[in-house]
């Protein structure tokens, strides 16, 4: 099973090539692709959020590590397929109306995929409209808002008003985050949950599940 922790190491060093060429040989050895996507893909994913949350690596270290999970992914997506592995949930994760600030949200974006989740990205400046429309179309457990000026946190407010008038707003679990926001914040806008990081948005998505 040296194949399954290479993926993992390489992984969380960024090394996108090597990680592809491990997970095609674990596919050929016949390991599972379950295994490959938990014990190897996911944990070193799982590794590297730890060390993002105790600022042990960085932005870059973790785009990049995302890059080479995505190789990965890629691969085994059909094995997934084939055996019915579904994911853990569903989330709608987006920028709100005005802010155009993506590195944040990427970063969760991530996070939420290196747990299993699946992500719906709608991007940045996306209206309240449109997140109601895809919560209606998706059907996810989790809307994720984003907000990186104190001009537009705001709108993650008028985003659980606008899910509460289209009847939604039972259905989700709202987070949200962003440098301005806080606990307080969330708490007066009637939103689930507040984290201060992407690791952090992970954990929290997966107890809601």
């Amino acid at each position: 099973m040296s194949n399954i922790k290479n993926i993992s190491d390489y992984l969380q060093m960024g090394k996108a090539n090597l990680v592809e060429k491990e997970v095609r040989e674990a596919l050929e050895k016949g390991v599972g692709a379950v295994d490959i996507l938990n014990d190897g893909l996911l944990d070193g994913m799982g590794k590297l959020g730890v060390k993002f949350k105790n600022n042990e690596v960085y932005v870059p270290e973790v785009l990049i590590a995302a890059r080479a999970l995505n190789k990965g992914i890629e691969i085994i997506k059909p094995h997934l397929i084939d055996a019915g592995v579904k994911p853990i949930g569903k989330v709608v994760l987006a920028t709100v109306k005005g802010d155009l600030h993506d590195i944040g949200k990427n970063l969760v974006r991530m996070m939420l995929v290196g747990a299993g989740f699946e992500v719906i990205d709608l991007g940045i400046d996306v209206p309240d409209a449109t997140i109601v429309e895809a919560v209606r179309e998706h059907k996810p457990n989790i809307v994720a808002l984003s907000a990186l000026l104190t001009t537009t946190m705001g709108a993650q407010g008028d985003v659980v008003k606008a899910l509460k008038e289209a009847g939604l707003r039972e259905s989700v679990k709202v987070m949200v985050g962003g440098a301005p926001v806080t606990q307080s914040f969330c708490d007066s806008i009637g939103a689930d949950a507040y984290t201060s990081d992407a690791a952090s948005c992970a954990e929290v998505a997966k107890s809601f599940i």
